[in-house]
């Protein structure tokens, strides 16, 4: 697979293609789907933190909004009470990558300034442009996702992916972001029923077309559950499994809540890719 150098803020750089990266999730938030309300906590937030580090992930990212369909908003004062001070309490350790997931211009600001060294948008830059601004400001690495929330979608799941991204891509550029901070997400899940996502999957390699290094976030999602039977606290074997599929149809990062599992999954995959 291409070798990468994903820029990141604070002069950081990680090199993506030859092995895959691990993106470990950390919901400081009372409701995501899965495990709302574990680490509300500043102290369970960065002791999960440094235990998914010890685990195998090479990046944390850290949310303060609930991104699962009919999560109650939040107000950026609350987003970044919730944050900024387990970014700060992280920001210390060397050999961790922080992530800041948001759509908000002034908490990725925010984010970055306490430490932070990546800006991952659910929206692409659709919902607030101004977030490519700080990205393009600070040099901060940014995820862009595709979604489907609030618009019509067009009927070919990668003709969608395609308009959708071009677009966020676009928008970065405009703003002064450099193709070496960007990175792209198809947003498993999001405004996509489980037909939609397993044919995402299937099709991964078109993607390719993009240009850019991807993404992916299967993790325990509800399609994972409407194909295996199991809840979402069950799905840490699903999830390994689409982790591999993808691996070896080009996605560079790995979005996930079981570090240990994925990661096995994708040491093998990446056995397989060497070898072949």
């Amino acid at each position: 697979m291409k070798r990468h150098i994903w820029q990141l803020a604070h002069g950081c750089g990680l090199e993506l293609g030859p092995r895959a990266r691990i993106m470990g999730i950390l919901n400081v938030t009372p409701d995501s789907f899965s495990d709302g309300g574990r680490y509300e906590a500043i102290d369970s937030a960065v002791a999960r933190a440094r235990e998914m580090r010890e685990e195998g992930a090479d990046i944390i990212d850290v949310g303060g909004e609930s991104t699962r369909p009919g999560g109650e908003a939040v107000s950026a004062a609350e987003e970044q009470a919730r944050v900024l001070p387990v970014i700060e309490a992280l920001a210390g350790d060397e050999d961790i990558i922080l992530s800041i997931d948001t759509y908000r211009a002034e908490t990725a600001g925010l984010a970055v300034e306490a430490g932070a060294h990546i800006v991952n948008d659910v929206w692409g830059l659709h919902k607030e442009a101004g977030l490519a601004r700080v990205a393009a400001e600070t040099g901060a690495g940014l995820v862009l996702m595709h979604t489907g929330r609030e618009r019509e979608k067009l009927p070919d799941v990668i003709s969608d992916q395609f308009a959708f991204l071009r677009r966020s891509v676009e928008i970065a550029r405009e703003a002064g972001v450099g193709d070496a901070q960007i990175v792209l997400d198809p947003g498993f899940g999001f405004a996509k029923d489980p037909a939609e996502n397993v044919e995402i999957m299937a099709r991964f390699g078109e993607l390719g077309g993009l240009g850019l290094p991807l993404l992916v976030g299967t993790s325990r999602k509800r399609f994972i559950g409407h194909l295996t039977g199991r809840e979402a606290g069950s799905r840490a074997a699903g999830t390994a499994a689409t982790s591999a599929l993808l691996r070896m149809r080009g996605a560079s990062v790995f979005r996930v809540h079981d570090v240990a599992e994925n990661r096995d999954a994708l040491l093998v995959a990446d056995a397989m890719l060497a070898a072949g």
